[in-house]
C-alpha cells in the first residue's frame, strides 16, 4: 500500500512541477526515484505540451564544428584528456573553421557552435579573429562558443567580437562530486565563477551535467536541478555518461537512457522556455535516443560540420555516432529522424524565446 501511495504521489508532483515550475528537494528526489512504468510517458507528455507552447513543432539545428581535440585538462572521464597518449590529436586552422562555417551556411545553418578542448593554441586574439570573421561573412548567424574556462576579460573580448552564446557544462553542482571527477588543479569554484561571468557579460549561457557519472547520487542530481532553477540558463545540455576505454572510469557503468529522458522532461517543466538539446551521447547509447529526447521535451540537435577526416578523432567517449557522414547527408538523416516522431527541423537561429523577458 505504501508503494502505491508513493507512485501516486510522484504523479501528483509532476502536476505540481508543471504548475509551479519548482519542487522541494525531497519532491525532486521522489520524481527521480519513481519506478512506475507509466510515469515517464506522463512526464514526457507534459514536457511536449510545454515545449510546443513556446517553440511549436520546431527542432533547431546547430552546426557543430569540433575545432580541436587537444586539451590542457585531465578530467578523469574524458577521452581527450591531456594524459591520454592514445588519442590522435588534431586542431583546425582559422581557415578550416571558416570553411566549415561557409559550407554550413550554404546548407542553411544560421547557428555555428565552435567546440573544442582547452587548447592553448587558441589565444584570445585568435578566437576574436575567428569569431569576427564568421560574423563578418555571415552577419545573420549566431556564434556559440564551447571552449572551456577562461577569465572574465577573455569572455568579454569574445562577446565584443560577436559571440552570442557560450556553452560550459557545470558537470555537477556538488563540489565534492566535482572533485571526484577532476584533478586537483581544476576548481569547482572557478567553473561556477565562469558561468556567472558569462551571464554577467550578457551571453545566452548553456550549462548542463552528465547523467549517471561515476559516484553520482540522487542527491547530486537534485542539486543540479536546484542549480539550474536558480541560475536560469538559456540552454541546458545533458547526456548520459559514457565510459571511454582510455580513462580511469573505463569500467564504470554508463548512464541510462531512461534517467536522461526523465531529466529532459523535468528540466523542460522546470525551465519551460529553455533550449534543450537531444545530444549525440543520447543517440550513442540508444539508436533512437535523439528521437526519444525530442519526445521527452528536447528541441535542439547538433549535426556535425567538422571535416569528415577529423570527426573520428573527437572522441570524448567510446562508440560516438555520426563520425563519418558528410554534413549534408547528416542533415537529411536528421530531418527524417525528427520527422518520424512528428516534429520538423529548422535551421533558423532559434534564439531562446524569452531571452531578456521574464
Amino acid at each position: 500500500m505504501e508503494e502505491s501511495f508513493d507512485r501516486t504521489a510522484a504523479f501528483d508532483l509532476a502536476d505540481k512541477l508543471e504548475t509551479e515550475k519548482d519542487l522541494t528537494d525531497a519532491e525532486f528526489a521522489s520524481v527521480l526515484l519513481c519506478d512506475d512504468p507509466g510515469f515517464d510517458e506522463y512526464l514526457a507528455e507534459k514536457a511536449r505540451t510545454i515545449r510546443e507552447k513556446y517553440y511549436g513543432k520546431s527542432v533547431y539545428l546547430r552546426g557543430l564544428v569540433e575545432i580541436s581535440n587537444i586539451c590542457k585538462n585531465n578530467c578523469y572521464y574524458c577521452g581527450i584528456r591531456r594524459d591520454n597518449a592514445n588519442a590522435e590529436r588534431y586542431r583546425l586552422s582559422e581557415e578550416q573553421i571558416l570553411d566549415c562555417c561557409d559550407a554550413g551556411y550554404e546548407l542553411g545553418f544560421r547557428t555555428f557552435v565552435l567546440q573544442g578542448g582547452e587548447d592553448p593554441y587558441y589565444t584570445d586574439d585568435l578566437i576574436v579573429s575567428i569569431v569576427s570573421a564568421i560574423k563578418e561573412r555571415h552577419p545573420d548567424c549566431a556564434v556559440t562558443l564551447s571552449l572551456g574556462e577562461f577569465e572574465k576579460d577573455s569572455y568579454q573580448k569574445f562577446f565584443d567580437a560577436g559571440a552570442d552564446r557560450y556553452l560550459l557544462r557545470h558537470e555537477t553542482a556538488d563540489k565534492e562530486h566535482y572533485e571526484m571527477l577532476h584533478p586537483a588543479e581544476m576548481s569547482f569554484e572557478h567553473r561556477m565563477q565562469c558561468l556567472k561571468d558569462l551571464k554577467d557579460i550578457g551571453y545566452q549561457v548553456g550549462c548542463g551535467m552528465m547523467v549517471g557519472s561515476p559516484y553520482q547520487t540522487t542527491e547530486h542530481l537534485v542539486k543540479d536541478l536546484r542549480f539550474l532553477k536558480e541560475f536560469r540558463p538559456e540552454m541546458v545540455g545533458i547526456g548520459p555518461f559514457i565510459p571511454h576505454h582510455d580513462t580511469q572510469f573505463a569500467e564504470h557503468e554508463a548512464g541510462t537512457v531512461d534517467m536522461t529522458l526523465r531529466l529532459l522532461s523535468v528540466i523542460r517543466l522546470l525551465l519551460p522556455d529553455v533550449l534543450l538539446p537531444a545530444t549525440t551521447a543520447l543517440g550513442t547509447i540508444d539508436p533512437r535516443g535523439r528521437e526519444k529526447g525530442i519526445l521527452a521535451g528536447a528541441n535542439v540537435v547538433m549535426p556535425n560540420l567538422s571535416p569528415s577526416d577529423v570527426r573520428g578523432k573527437y572522441l570524448l567517449y567510446d562508440n560516438k555516432i555520426c563520425t563519418g557522414d558528410e554534413a549534408a547527408e547528416c542533415i537529411r538523416c536528421m530531418a527524417m529522424r525528427i520527422s518520424s516522431v512528428g516534429y520538423e527541423t529548422v535551421v533558423a537561429r532559434g534564439d531562446h524565446v524569452s531571452f531578456g523577458i521574464e
